[in-house]
């Protein structure tokens, strides 16, 4: 039987969108479904600004009445082009166990992106930045996916390949137990650094949430913007206001303030780290849904949670490899730990396979590479 598609508007295919990765990951206990109301903000025109920037759609694949796939297309024109081929994208693909619907929605999207003049596409990507929804899981099965990571079965693997995907880079996470001591190396660097007179660090004030969050803002918008790996600036996107002030919005009742420090040379913010606990644990309790009745549990949540995802950190370029990176990753160890003691790992999510400089120290500090996301392209 053919298979159809049906652009997701009403209600009914929304929950249609949302209902079939309960069914395809009934047999993988590791998965937990991210919250249905942050897949969905990424759909929203009203919530999501890169809908001002390029285009999105998503997709349902029908077998008959039944659901049996479903994906996302997307384009971002101006930043598309910085890559070599100019490439669209794909995401949020789930599909039951059949090569074949692979290869239809693999064909039908390349069908979208050559209708807008692209000659290939890269996926699984997310209709905005890349530190959430991005990439399919190729290694380590085994472990429960992170807060805004995807669990994947292996055989999406075999199957996106079979359909013509070709690797166009691999993003690595790391994994610290909070039980295992600080190197000696790592806690001289950061006695070291902390014993300046014209640096100091402090953890996140809640009371004046907004003004950290500027700080953070700007230091992070130097740094991703000017980059010791030239190739990666090529996609960076500036953090705008409106975009922390969602953040600050939707993180503030679950952040640890000890897992979100600042560093300051001289008064001047100069480094950041923040980490949240994985919200993965409490979403599926919860069947991904976030009711009003659910508060109480998120409230409490941050007391109980075992593990803790390094969100996004950044160093303005004249501040670096003076021991700040070492500072922020070290003490938001120590201090997190004693705030929250029920943390049993830490993962350090998103780091580019090119990026020697953030492994290095990922490692210094006791790190080990835990699970691979793989982005792939097509060329047609």
């Amino acid at each position: 039987m053919a298979y159809s598609f049906e652009l997701v508007n009403t209600s009914q295919q929304i929950d249609a969108f949302h209902q079939l990765p309960f069914r395809i990951y009934k047999n993988y206990p590791q998965w937990a479904p991210p919250f249905r109301s942050e897949i969905e903000s990424i759909f929203d025109r009203d919530e999501n600004v890169f809908f001002d920037k390029g285009e999105c759609e998503r997709f349902l694949v029908k077998e008959g009445k039944e659901v049996v796939g479903r994906f996302a297309v997307m384009n971002t024109p101006k930043r598309d082009r910085v890559l070599e081929p100019t490439m669209g994208g794909m995401g949020f693909i789930e599909m039951r166990e059949d090569p074949k619907i692979a290869e239809a929605i693999i064909n039908f999207a390349a069908d979208w992106h050559q209708e807008r003049g692209y000659s290939a596409m890269r996926g699984p990507i997310n209709f905005g930045e890349n530190d959430l929804y991005w990439g399919l899981l190729v290694e380590n099965y085994d472990a429960p996916p992170i807060y805004g990571m995807f669990y994947h079965p292996p055989y999406y693997k075999e199957f996106l390949e079979q359909a013509g995907a070709e690797k166009l880079d691999d993003h690595w996470s790391y994994k610290r137990s909070f039980d295992q001591p600080i190197p000696d190396r790592m806690k001289r660097i950061t006695n070291r650094i902390e014993a300046r007179s014209d640096v100091t660090l402090r953890s996140l004030d809640k009371k004046n949430i907004h003004r950290d969050a500027e700080y953070i803002r700007q230091i992070y918008n130097e740094a991703w913007s000017q980059q010791d790996i030239t190739e990666r600036e090529m996609e960076f996107t500036e953090l705008t206001q409106d975009t922390v002030e969602a953040m600050i919005k939707k993180l503030k009742p679950v952040l640890i303030p000890e897992s979100v420090l600042i560093a300051f040379v001289d008064g001047e913010p100069a480094s950041f780290i923040v980490c949240v606990p994985d919200l993965n644990e409490l979403s599926k309790e919860t069947g991904g849904k976030l009711r009003w009745w659910h508060y109480p549990k998120l409230l409490w949540f941050k007391r109980r949670a075992r593990h803790l995802r390094t969100l996004v950190y950044g160093t303005r370029p004249q501040y670096r490899k003076i021991g700040l990176e070492a500072l922020t990753f070290t003490r938001g160890i120590q201090f997190t730990k004693k705030a929250a003691p029920a943390l049993e790992y830490l993962e350090g999510a998103w780091v580019s396979e090119s990026n020697w400089l953030m492994q290095r120290s990922l490692e210094a500090l006791g790190c080990s590479h835990h699970k691979t996301h793989r982005t792939y392209k097509w060329e047609f």
